[in-house]
């Protein structure tokens, strides 16, 4: 177990210690684990309904990130994924009861509802006006008639603020609760997890899921889900989980709800918008109107890869308390859904004139044809090389470039070398991401200026001096040079083994055997340039991933040859 941690055993305290003193208006009730508004006093002096949340810690930023104006007076934590003490519970009560009262948001976990409830009981025989409301949105379990009850999951969040601006509002307690009350009633959630999590008491995952496997419908904790599935893409899950949650809630074509996509823990923000993007589609597709949207952390499982939706019905009270303000270290005011906006990208400037000369061979394009084919089909190969060396992004990277290569050829049959050679560039140039994108497309645009210059000359010199100047000026480009460790051990031999005397196909040949052995002799130096040269000694015993693609698609162009010539 890998954890940023000083003690097991002090984990929430010192969260709580770092929460609490980076952020204005939160204060820690001495000697506990409960964060409060910092402004108490001048709560009770208005009379506000104080609202009270908690329950086991790793949920982060729930729920002390909840605690300030317009949501939570406090919030009560417990060790991690553990209930709060009844004691803690009514210490809280204690510290911010006041003339409005106070109400309880529980999740319906057995935990939470006995020490939270014993609580209850202990601060009314005090005098206390205290109530209880629980929160149940997880629509994985359908009713739950026999269980425990269907549990409380990120939903919370909308109830924290739908009775937070009630209280704001200075509505008397049992407005508040009813408010609250409609707004669980309204909302649903349902989660997916690609990982679990490991408690840090525990130091070992808390379930295991195959390298194929997701749990969908689990709880915050990592307890069983609904099914235990293979992983698909994240339009079908979400338009799963979205059609679940609209059933359990019967929501109907033409309703008008607030999203929530919450990260689980783990999940990149890359994958979050990704679900966001299919969650909005898949309530598109059900008819259902998205006005207020939040995406981001809200409610986790600790470590957990994975996400969670949410839907909550609105109507104009609850759109306009989503709407109030409010300000605490985890709430992100919901954003308007205002959908996918566009602008027209500028269309490249047309060439006056393409180069003129004669057709290219009908060979060259087959060769450009075998080498994109090669690296396409190379791509996991190279991928595993580049993570060894760097970051992992080659293999896609070309195999991108490859694909719009395949996808331009079709309209070059008849067009001249020169502009060939541009046009590949360009599609290079626009799909070829990363370091390889403008290397490539430099060294195809470097060879069609040499060839326009060499239109007289016989196919094998031209096409050797050709490379030459896109090779030079590739290298102009990266400023690498031989011996760098670099896609340019490949090329450089391989341009001066193409300009020796013989055929196009033989020169061709040469330059791919002259590749091969450059990518090769890469296996043993040491890195200066390139991707490498960020992680050293680590790379020795393997090709760069650069120079071993050279060889893969000039082997490739010289096979094609060959068999054009044969």
């Amino acid at each position: 177990m890998k954890k940023l941690i000083d003690d097991i055993a002090e984990v929430v305290p010192d969260a709580l210690a770092g929460l609490v003193a980076a952020h204005d208006g939160l204060a820690l009730i001495e000697g506990t684990t409960t964060v409060v508004r910092a402004d108490l006093d001048t709560l009770r002096g208005r009379g506000e309904v104080a609202l009270i949340s908690g329950g086991g810690s790793g949920h982060e930023p729930a729920h002390a990130g909840y605690v300030g104006p317009g949501l939570l007076t406090a919030a009560v934590a417990g060790d991690v994924f553990a209930s709060p003490s009844t004691d803690a519970v009514l210490t809280a009560i204690r510290s911010v009861a006041g003339p409005g009262g106070v109400l309880l948001i529980v999740k319906n976990y057995t935990g939470d509802r006995l020490n939270f409830g014993l609580a209850a009981q202990i601060a009314r025989a005090e005098g206390h006006e205290v109530d209880i409301v629980v929160v149940d949105d997880d629509a994985a379990l359908g009713t739950a008639e026999e269980t425990a009850g269907r549990r409380g999951i990120a939903g919370t969040i909308f109830v924290h603020k739908i009775a937070g601006a009630a209280a704001a509002e200075g509505l008397p307690l049992a407005e508040v609760k009813s408010r609250a009350e409609a707004a669980i009633g309204a909302v649903a959630s349902m989660g997916v997890a690609l990982s679990p999590c490991i408690v840090p008491a525990a130091g070992t995952p808390n379930f295991e899921l195959g390298p194929d496997e997701i749990e969908l419908g689990l709880g915050i904790h990592g307890e069983a889900g609904l099914d235990r599935v293979a992983i698909r893409r994240a339009t079908d899950l979400a338009a799963d989980m979205v059609g679940r949650i609209a059933r359990d809630r019967g929501l109907e074509r033409g309703e008008e709800v607030a999203l929530m996509v919450n990260n689980l823990g783990a999940t990149p923000p890359m994958e979050v918008a990704i679900m966001t993007k299919a969650a909005l589609a898949a309530c598109d597709g059900l008819g259902l109107s998205v006005t207020r949207i939040m995406a981001g952390t809200f409610l986790t499982a600790i470590d957990m890869a994975g996400a969670s939706l949410s839907l909550m019905r609105l109507d104009d009270a609850r759109r306009a308390a989503l709407d109030a303000e409010a300000r605490a270290p985890g709430w992100v005011a919901p954003g308007r859904a205002p959908g996918l906006r566009t602008v027209a990208a500028p269309q490249a400037a047309q060439a006056a004139t393409e180069h003129e000369g004669p057709a290219c061979a009908p060979a060259l394009l087959a060769a450009f044809r075998a080498g994109a084919r090669v690296l396409i089909q190379s791509e996991p190969d190279l991928t595993r090389l580049d993570q060894i060396a760097g970051d992992g992004d080659i293999g896609r990277s070309l195999a991108g470039g490859a694909e719009a290569v395949l996808a331009a050829l079709p309209e070059l049959e008849g067009r001249s070398e020169p502009e060939v050679m541009r046009r590949i560039g360009a599609a290079i140039r626009a799909r070829t991401g990363g370091t390889s994108g403008p290397l490539y497309a430099i060294l195809a645009l470097g060879s069609g200026e040499a060839v326009a210059g060499a239109l007289d000359a016989a196919p094998g010199p031209r096409l050797a001096r050709a490379f030459r100047a896109g090779v030079d000026a590739l290298a102009a480009l990266g400023g690498a040079a031989p011996g760098d460790r670099t896609m340019l051990d490949a090329l450089d031999p391989a341009a001066s083994a193409m300009a020796q005397e013989g055929s196009v196909a033989q020169r061709l040949a040469a330059a791919a055997a002259a590749a091969e052995a450059g990518a090769r002799e890469t296996e043993q130096m040491t890195p200066r340039r390139g991707r490498s040269s960020y992680v050293g000694d680590r790379v020795l015993g393997h090709p760069d991933p650069g120079a071993r693609a050279v060889a893969l698609w000039l082997a490739a162009a010289a096979a094609s040859i060959e068999e054009t010539d044969a």
